[in-house]
This record gives structure tokens, C-alpha cells and sequence, in this order.
């Protein structure tokens, strides 16, 4: 496996020039281009058969889907879904789905990202379905936020009623990876055994994939989205319906006269930015670039492998003795590894509980390093944690990236010791 070169990523990346520390993604400068290049040159409608027309359709419509196909890996493009974020492809998505739930179906949603909750929520109130909640619960007895999600407490709530299962393959709180696969095979097994009709699996890959590679056939889902501006692309989502579901279980929320009945552009009401939907094209080349094998799965071993560089000097120092006798508790598993990305979540309770807020205030007046605090949407995961926290306040995020350093690294722990003296 290479080793990645973390100084050529970061050259692509011009942002990163006046050395602030991002907390997250920017914007390859490669997709810069794409969407300054349309905008100036290509920024027409589509349909017509002038020669501008005919080259800004073919780079929308085609080039577009068939890149996005490849980073899903999924079987075709006309399984992918552009729209302006994840949360409003997943609301589209369930909106055509409205004529495929009857009365008693049950939904099992995971308390995560509003975006894989909220559409599901809503849905099941239009059409009379049932809700239930695949909850994490703690993997240490000395810290009650170290929650996980278990395989074995999803099981029992199958029943042949189970309809829609919707998770996420790494929650933007805990940071840690699910074993998809193994999930979705458990699943269905025990949904067979159950006498289950249909169930279909709705996966949030959002905070999965700037970190690991997303094989949608591998997994055997139905539904999965991801947003770009978390993998160095402009703010726009795509997402995957598989055909069988796209044919059988969404009905076109389009205008009537469309013919889109076998098209994923079923889903795009009006359609998105084409300036945008031309820029993703631009993330996988850069991606592809990281290795040179020219690989996708090169390139995220690549990016796995330097991640955790940075993630075992962060979580050593929150939960080295001296941090726990703080009073500093990690929301999430606790431990670095192969299943843990650099974004990691915590809080200080006990005796000298404090804010999360005034945490990120020390970063903040310090300058130079992007930090936030909060429940970044994931609102019921965090209301629902044990013992209770302000919901508001939340947790303090530190979100890296396969672009930051062991440097920054040891940059923002020594502001850390500061704000936890």
C-alpha cells in the first residue's frame, strides 16, 4: 500500500494556503475550475440542438451521473439522484415513495443526522407506519457516553411488518464506522426467517465518505446518499436509488408531463444547480490522483491508513487519566482503530463541568483553527444520551481530514490543555 502524500493534497487545495486548520472539507481546486469553466462558457439550457446545448447536457446528464456511479459503485446512472443537499434528496426520495407504505408498516431509523431520520419520520406519519429506533448504548461501564450501535439490539426489532431500515455507516457525532455489510446480511437473513414481504435499506454515507470507499452492490442496499462538499466538491448531494426500487417503489414527484418513469431524474423536481452537478465531476479524478495505482480503493487505504495518524494522538490525549479526571468523556467509542475516523466528539462533566461552548471560545480567540460545538443535527442522538446534557450546547466536534497533519494535530492539543486548565 502507499503511503499518501499529504503535502501533494494539500497543494490541491488552495484554501489551505493561509494555514487555517478546517474543520472539514474544502473544495478541490480542480472542481473550482470545472464549475468557473461551465459558468463562463457552458451556461445554457438543455434539450436544444445547438452545439452549446447538445456539450452542456452530455456534461450534466451523462458525465455527472456516470462519475458519481463510480464513487457509489453503483450499476448504472441512471441509479443517481442530484440534488441541492442530502436532506432534500431523502425527503424527495421518501415523497416518491408515499404510494409504496401502507398502514402498519414499521420503519427501524437510527436517532442520527436529521437527513436519514427526518424523511422517514415524516412519512410514516402521512401513510400510518410505524417507527421504531435502533438505539446505541455504552461499550464502557466508567463513561455512559460511549455509545455504540450492536448488530445484536437490531435484530429483535425486525418483524415480518419491517418495511424500511435507514442508518448511517458512520455517525457525525461518534465517529465510528458500522460493518455495513455484515449488518445487511444479518438483516435480511433474519428478515426472511421473520416472513418479511419487502424491506428496503436506506444507508447515510454523509460522514462516511470522505474517509472510506462506498460500495452500494457490495452492500446489498436500496438507497444510500452522500454529500459532496464532505468529499472536496461544491454543496450538493447525490444519491443512490437502486433500479429495482427506482422502477417498483418510487413514483415521479416531477411534472406530469415528464417521461422519467424508468429515470432517476424522477427524483429532481426542477433539477439542481448544473453548474454544481458538472463540478462533482472533478472530486473523483482528484481522489483517483492520491495513488498511483489510478485506484479508488488504493486511494482510500491510502487515506485510512494516514487518518489514523491523526486520530491516535487526539484520542490519547482526551482520554489519557489526567482528561477523565477532568472530567472530559469522548461521545462514542473511545478507542483509535481501523473502524474510527478523525471525527471525534466529547464533553466535561463532573465537578468542573463545562460548556462546549466555552471550549470552542478558547479556540476562537486563539484564531486559526475551525472548531464548532453543538449537535450538528443530529439533535435526537444527542437528547437522548444518558445522562442528559444541553442539546444546544451539545458536544465539541474536532472533524479532520486525510488533508490535515500530525502538526495540526499537536496544535489543537495544546490549545485543548489550555481550554481544559
Amino acid at each position: 500500500m502507499h503511503l499518501l502524500d499529504v503535502d501533494y493534497a494539500r497543494s490541491q487545495f488552495p484554501a489551505l494556503k493561509t494555514g487555517f486548520i478546517y474543520g472539514g472539507s474544502q473544495v478541490a481546486v480542480n472542481v473550482a475550475d470545472r464549475i468557473y469553466e461551465y459558468l463562463l462558457h457552458h451556461n445554457v439550457q438543455f434539450g436544444a440542438d445547438y452545439s452549446v446545448s447538445v456539450e452542456s447536457t452530455r456534461r450534466v446528464m451523462e458525465d455527472a451521473p456516470e462519475a458519481a456511479m463510480k464513487l457509489f459503485n453503483a450499476q448504472s446512472r441512471d441509479e443517481i439522484v442530484f440534488g441541492a443537499s442530502s436532506t432534500i434528496n431523502l425527503e424527495n426520495l421518501a415523497r416518491g415513495m408515499d404510494g409504496a407504505i401502507q398502514t402498519g408498516d414499521e420503519f427501524i431509523i437510527t436517532r442520527e443526522h436529521e437527513a436519514n431520520a427526518g424523511p422517514w419520520k415524516r412519512l410514516a406519519l402521512r401513510r400510518g407506519a410505524v417507527v421504531k429506533y435502533w438505539t446505541p448504548t455504552p461499550i464502557n461501564p466508567n463513561n455512559p457516553y460511549s455509545v455504540v450501535y450492536k448488530v445484536e439490539e437490531l435484530l429483535p426489532l425486525i418483524t415480518a411488518k419491517t418495511r424500511i431500515l435507514a442508518f448511517t455507516a458512520c455517525s457525525n457525532i461518534l465517529g465510528t464506522i458500522l460493518p455495513i455489510k455484515d449488518i445487511v446480511q444479518a438483516v435480511r437473513t433474519a428478515a426472511k426467517e421473520k416472513g418479511t414481504k419487502k424491506l428496503e435499506i436506506s444507508v447515510d454515507c454523509v460522514a462516511y465518505a470522505p474517509h472510506r470507499r462506498i460500495d452500494v452492490r457490495d452492500w446489498d442496499i436500496d438507497f444510500c446518499v452522500f454529500s459532496f462538499y464532505k468529499v472536496y466538491g461544491p454543496h450538493i448531494s447525490a444519491l443512490y436509488v437502486r433500479l429495482s426500487s427506482l422502477h417498483d417503489s418510487v413514483a415521479a414527484i416531477t411534472h406530469h408531463f415528464l417521461k422519467v418513469d424508468k429515470k432517476s431524474y424522477k427524483l429532481q423536481p426542477g433539477g439542481p444547480g448544473y453548474e454544481l452537478v458538472y463540478g462533482t465531476t472533478g472530486v473523483l479524478p482528484y481522489l483517483l490522483s492520491l495513488t498511483p495505482e489510478n485506484d479508488l480503493q488504493a486511494s482510500f487505504d491510502a487515506i485510512a491508513a494516514h487518518e489514523q495518524k491523526l486520530v491516535q494522538p487526539l484520542l490519547a490525549f482526551l482520554t489519557a487519566p489526567k482528561q477523565i479526571e477532568r472530567g472530559v468523556r469522548i461521545v462514542g467509542a473511545e478507542n483509535a482503530g481501523v473502524t474510527r475516523v478523525p471525527t471525534i466528539s466529547f464533553i466535561v462533566v463532573g465537578e468542573r463541568a463545562t460548556k462546549s461552548s466555552d471550549i470552542v471560545k478558547v479556540f476562537d480567540k486563539k484564531g486559526g483553527i475551525g472548531i464548532r460545538f453543538g449537535h450538528f443535527y443530529a439533535y435526537s442522538l444527542i437528547d437522548e444520551l444518558e445522562p442528559k446534557i444541553d442539546v444546544d450546547d451539545g458536544v465539541v466536534r474536532i472533524s479532520l481530514v486525510h488533508y490535515n497533519t500530525v502538526e495540526e494535530v499537536e496544535r489543537i492539543i495544546e490549545i485543548l490543555k489550555e481550554a481544559l486548565e
